[in-house]
């Protein structure tokens, strides 16, 4: 009988089949233990000379890691095991010798590990990286769900920019100039005006020249879109989705955040309220250490750090000033200087996580801002077309899975928290 790993303690004094790859092994006098994996765990299995036949001997002898096999057995508890099961082994069918495996359990460099990123998903860290970052997703659609939302696609392909000019991917479309998409918020915005609560969840992409730890060029979003909701309303939501999507990981995820060595007291702290500051008040807070920062200018990576170290809780920072957001965030009617927008700064150093704000629902407000931004008004006369026809208040965020992933599971580079990551001059594989 076929069962999974993650499912062995079910099946205790039973014979069972394991269908994976060899993890690791090591040897003790006449005994041989080897280690098995099948994507959903790994569990040890024991062979013994002395009761077992000698051609299954011999072949945990010579089975090499990440050889496919077929493994058969008893189900036997054991504290001493990797999680406390193990399976005397009765049969081992070898499907496949892996020979010179590249990969070997000694500390390799990630320009070592990086072109054979196909492999290094086998690792037991990447496994736990890839099942939170799964719970991470399935969370955020939970709780979308239950609050009444439809998912809807948006494009991949779009004739106009929604993050600014310099960081489009251009793509050939019979002949005209198309981009692969920045964000989904735009099409949201139409099936808002639609379907009232909407999000979509897919890949986007940025043609940003950078190298830090926390940029990919493409990354995938969580971008909701609701009718009716003002900025405070959107913060409170945000806040609420953070709290649930951290309880399931810490509920859920016991096992992975063991195995990543994650301090989890941090995100034990994860409780509403987060605190919320003016750009103004995070600005005073960065010229403490930076004093050549000045008011109006955009946070980069050092000074949300300096923002996150001041608190042990995310912290959600709003009414940025006018000129530093898009041309659809839209001005705070009470100060015309600021816009209502808000980003979520996540505690550790880990930067930015979410970006939203209200949007602008003023038609002729709107044409005034594509001047000023210097865009052209013909690709977005559909999205004009939302203010003609029947405009409404509406707000909206996107988070970013990877650097949220990166920040629950502790890791220092976004570059572990998708399985094949894309970064400037590096596409392979």
């Amino acid at each position: 009988m076929q069962v999974y790993i993650q499912d062995i303690a079910k099946y205790e004094g039973k014979a069972v089949t394991i269908k994976g790859w060899l993890y690791n092994k090591r040897s003790s006098g006449k005994v041989r233990f080897i280690l098995v994996r099948d994507g959903t765990g790994i569990v040890q299995s024991v062979i013994s000379a002395d009761q077992s036949g000698q051609g299954l001997f011999e072949t945990a002898d010579t089975i090499t890691r990440e050889s496919s096999l077929i493994l058969t057995g008893i189900v036997r508890k054991d504290a001493r095991a990797p999680g406390g099961y193990e399976i005397t082994a009765q049969n081992i069918e070898l499907i496949q010798l892996a020979r010179d495996y590249p990969i070997t359990p000694k500390e390799h460099s990630i320009e070592f590990l990086l072109p054979r990123r196909h492999l290094w998903l086998r690792s037991r860290k990447q496994f736990a990286i890839m099942r939170i970052r799964h719970q991470i997703i399935r969370a955020c659609r939970n709780f979308l769900d239950q609050q009444g939302f439809l998912c809807i696609d948006c494009p991949i392909l779009t004739p106009a920019s929604v993050e600014g000019t310099t960081t489009l991917f251009p793509v050939d479309y019979y002949g005209d100039k198309v981009y692969l998409t920045q964000s989904g918020q735009l099409y949201n915005e139409a099936t808002a005006a639609a379907l009232g609560r909407v999000y979509c969840f897919g890949p986007t992409f940025r043609a940003e020249k950078s190298k830090t730890r926390r940029h990919l060029t493409e990354f995938w979003m969580l971008e909701p879109e609701i009718a009716y909701m003002e900025l405070n309303e959107l913060i409170s939501l945000i806040e609420d989705l953070i709290v649930y999507v951290v309880t399931e990981v810490l509920e859920q995820r016991k096992t992975e955040l063991t195995i990543l060595e994650r301090d989890i007291k941090p995100l034990g702290n994860i409780k509403k309220p987060f605190p919320r500051i003016t750009y103004k008040e995070a600005v005073d807070i960065i010229k403490k250490e930076d004093k050549n920062f000045h008011y109006g200018d955009d946070f980069g990576a050092p000074h949300e750090t300096i923002i996150s170290k001041n608190f042990e809780r995310p912290v959600f920072i709003h009414h940025y000033p006018v000129g530093i957001k898009a041309f659809y965030m839209k001005q705070d009617p009470k100060d015309p200087e600021c816009s209502l927008s808000v980003d979520m700064i996540g505690p550790e150093g880990y930067g930015e996580l979410v970006g939203g704000g209200q949007r602008e629902d003023d038609y002729d407000t709107l044409i005034k801002k594509l001047k000023e931004k210097k865009l052209p008004e013909e690709p977005y006369r559909w999205y004009l077309d939302l203010r003609r026809y029947g405009t409404f208040p509406h707000s909206g965020f996107g988070l970013g899975l990877e650097r949220t992933v990166a920040w629950i599971c502790g890791i220092r580079h976004v570059r572990e928290t998708i399985a094949f990551p894309r970064m400037l001059e590096k596409i392979y594989p």
